[in-house]
């Protein structure tokens, strides 16, 4: 079930919202906790019930393993049950996300003809794998402990958070579900909820949707572009990726808030950073804290010395690129963001800094150069889109400045329809201006939460916003973050 369906907003979140709080209202608290768990399967399951089994299992294994743990009288260490925890939980991820690939470079090395699986990748399981993965380490740590299974799904399952995070820790989730005042409704909260809900709608069905038309003919399907076309194509799924991934957090925050659980910011303005670690500071904040908690402190941080600090910041993030694909296009990815990771922190410890505007010039054309590898299918069609992006062998500019600028067709610049090839018009200019205008002088929205106040402004504009994003709803459009 898709947060920008009719059947989400107008059917499921209503009568879930509203037996949610008329049990606690009776004060049948555990019977509220479990119609949100079987709403959560349902919302997961909406798509295909074959999942279930998967996410259940899952659910049901790491929660013995946390009370394994816990439970001094076990026969096993805690650090022999965690070690078999996490093998065992990356082998399901690796087995249904990445065994096609490995089988493809194993005939590619090899010369043989290992027949592929393909597996259906089970919804979400990128995100409840690495979620389970911290509440087994952080129960090994002694910071966590569950001795519900009910409460447990909860934490798992919660469907604004579900399919694609933001990933949570049991610590910072649970206590919220046990406080009292939180089983009332909170006027404050669903005003809140509704605002930052409508805005997210509104990214992701008005804007990134639209920029998603151009980044697919670009990518998919023309086989030739021109200069703008390549930049065009490119900004496009800069711009779509940034507005689907933010307006899919506010609807995340926006749903839970409903039910007075505050989910942990994932999304702050990450196109205004001045720098690669500033923007991972920005951008998916609860992977990047998982990246760094659970993967990058452990390797040893920066406590070894400066060769094993930048090895393990190339090791973090080609694990980050090889958790979002099966691809050598972002482990590439990965490897490039680790590689610029580790160029930023030598350049800092020399003492080295740029003037903000060119230190942004340079983060905002890495990243928008980073994602065409993120976004190709295949490594033939990001080379594709660079060299077009690059070359000045195919420019064209518009036909109606033929008459002025007619000289430059002595230096091979044609003039015509030069959008042709992604569909695109003089319109997707002002779209891009527009885009850029947004990410870089607009608060973001957990700005705009924080200083929320319902008034009669804050109304208008969130009924605006709401009724906008319905009448578009005319299309099924998966939130990206969905594939991984």
């Amino acid at each position: 079930m898709l947060f920008n369906s009719y059947g989400f907003i107008f059917i499921f979140l209503p009568i879930t919202f509203a037996l949610y709080f008329y049990l606690n209202h009776k004060r049948l608290t555990e019977m509220s906790k479990g119609l949100l768990v079987f709403s959560s399967l349902f919302f997961y399951s909406w798509w295909n019930i074959t999942y279930l089994p998967i996410i259940l299992s899952s659910m049901l294994f790491n929660y013995l393993l946390g009370n394994a743990m816990a439970n001094s009288a076990s026969r096993f260490s805690k650090k022999s049950v965690l070690i078999f925890g996490i093998v065992i939980n990356i082998a399901l991820l690796g087995y249904f996300k990445y065994a096609d690939f490995l089988i493809e470079n194993f005939n590619l090395a090899l010369g043989s003809d290992v027949k592929l699986l393909h597996l259906a990748l089970p919804l979400a399981i990128s995100f409840f794998t690495f979620q389970q993965i911290s509440y087994l380490v952080d129960s090994y740590r002694k910071e966590t402990k569950e001795y519900d299974f009910l409460n447990y799904a909860l934490f798992v399952t919660f469907f604004p958070q579900l399919i694609a995070g933001p990933i949570v820790h049991h610590k910072e989730m649970m206590p919220q579900f046990a406080k009292a005042r939180n089983k009332i409704i909170n006027y404050n909260h669903i005003a809140m909820g509704l605002f930052i809900f409508s805005m997210g709608l509104f990214k992701k069905v008005i804007i990134a949707d639209t920029f998603a038309v151009w980044a697919t003919q670009g990518f998919d399907v023309a086989t030739t572009l021109n200069l703008f076309e390549a930049w065009a194509t490119s900004l496009s799924y800069t711009f779509q990726l940034y507005f689907d991934f933010s307006g899919y957090t506010d609807m995340a925050i926006g749903a839970a808030l409903l039910f007075n659980i505050k989910l942990p910011i994932n999304f702050n303005s990450p196109y205004k950073a001045t720098s690669i670690q500033d923007f991972w500071r920005r951008w998916h904040i609860t992977l990047s804290r998982f990246l760094r908690d659970y993967i990058y402190i452990p390797l040893g941080g920066n406590r070894k010395g400066s060769v094993r600090t930048y090895t393990n910041l190339m090791a973090t993030f080609i694990i980050g690129g090889i958790w979002h694909g099966a691809g050598w296009t972002f482990i590439f990815w990965g490897f490039l963001h680790g590689f610029a990771l580790a160029i930023h922190r030598a350049w800092s410890n020399l003492g080295f800094k740029l003037w903000d505007w060119l230190a942004w010039i340079i983060t905002f054309n890495f990243l928008n150069i980073t994602w065409v590898f993120f976004r190709a299918k295949e490594w033939g069609d990001a080379i594709r889109v660079l060299n077009s992006m690059f070359s000045l062998d195919n420019v064209v500019l518009p036909k109606v400045l033929e008459n002025k600028l007619s000289f430059l067709k002595d230096f091979s610049v044609d003039f015509g329809y030069f959008g042709v090839h992604i569909g695109a018009k003089l319109d997707s200019i002002l779209w891009l201006i527009s885009a850029f205008i947004i990410v870089l002088l607009f608060k973001s929205s957990a700005e705009h939460l924080k200083n929320f106040r319902l008034n009669y402004t804050t109304a208008i504009f969130t009924g605006m916003m709401l009724l906008a994003g319905i009448i578009s709803l005319n299309k099924v459009s998966e939130f990206l973050y969905f594939n991984f």
